[in-house]
């Protein structure tokens, strides 16, 4: 699984210094490439010792997805307008 190599979004509940500590993440919802596990809570979670990780990915016409499982080497998480997407998404 890939790494969340960076996450921009630092409001989420999972977000610790630039870094996602959510074991995984879901991206997509097949028409953007959001991160569904961005989550806003006043109690940081996560487990800190442990890099987030691309869990599964719904966008199909990603280059980097093979079997809606991500290949990409890591990606990047930043917020664009109201959600947390990834960056990483290369249309085929």
């Amino acid at each position: 699984m890939p790494q969340v190599a960076v996450c921009e979004v630092a409001e989420c509940a999972y977000n610790e210094d630039s870094a996602c500590h959510a074991l995984a993440i879901t991206v997509g919802d097949a028409t953007r490439a959001r991160c569904d596990t961005f989550f806003v809570h006043p109690v940081k979670g996560g487990d800190t010792s442990a890099v987030g990780r691309v869990g599964a990915c719904h966008m199909a016409g990603c280059l980097h997805n093979v079997g809606l499982e991500c290949q990409a080497p890591g990606i990047t998480v930043a917020a664009l307008q109201d959600a947390a997407d990834c960056l990483t998404y290369t249309a085929r």
